[in-house]
């Protein structure tokens, strides 16, 4: 699948951890509008950090990057599914499932998980800025109940917009990589 994850991000294998993020948030801007190569780049970025990791995903082995890549096209229902094969609950499980409820617009399960993934691993980045932006973006109004009408589908976008996948997609990609570089406002 991915031949040379260092080849397809630009960089040498000796770059730093800091140089590997930079040129992967780069190439996501640089490609913004080309599913495929978004794809491509974030499975490359996840193969070399799973490598500087030692190999592992905790014991979610490659499930965590398949619900990641899953989330990537909105396939919310398929994500959750493979996410509850996943036996031991870890940081990493709880926030693929924050940011799963977050994509369906269960806010306050999304703010439970993402704040359960934080106080698992504290000094995690993405973690933290995940549950920094539920914070800094709900004004009170957390909604999304799971039993609603609508909801168990995945398919109600997050503010009830019912056009509007892209803002859904951005939020995602905000929270699961932090490529945007700053507070996504949707634009419904």
């Amino acid at each position: 699948m991915i031949n040379d994850p260092y080849k397809i991000l630009g960089v040498m294998p000796s770059a730093s951890d800091d140089e590997i993020k930079t040129a992967y948030k780069d190439l996501i801007r640089q490609y913004s509008g080309d599913s495929e190569r978004i794809m491509e780049i974030t499975n490359a970025y996840d193969a070399v950090m799973d490598q500087r990791r030692g190999g592992t995903e905790q014991s979610g082995g490659n499930s965590f990057a398949e619900v990641r890549r899953l989330l990537g096209y909105g396939s919310y229902n398929d994500a959750a599914a493979v996410l509850d094969q996943i036996q031991d609950r870890t940081a990493e499980w709880y926030f693929l499932n924050g940011s799963i409820c977050y994509a369906r617009g269960w806010l306050n399960d999304a703010y439970s998980s993402f704040e359960q993934a934080c106080r698992m691993e504290p000094y995690n980045p993405e973690y933290n800025s995940a549950l920094r932006h539920m914070k800094e973006s709900q004004r009170g109004d957390m909604r999304g109940d799971p039993n609603e009408q609508g909801f168990g589908n995945g398919t109600r976008p997050v503010g009830g917009c019912s056009a509007c996948d892209i803002c859904n997609g951005l939020i995602c990609a905000d929270c699961c990589c932090e490529c945007m570089g700053g507070d996504f406002i949707p634009c419904c």
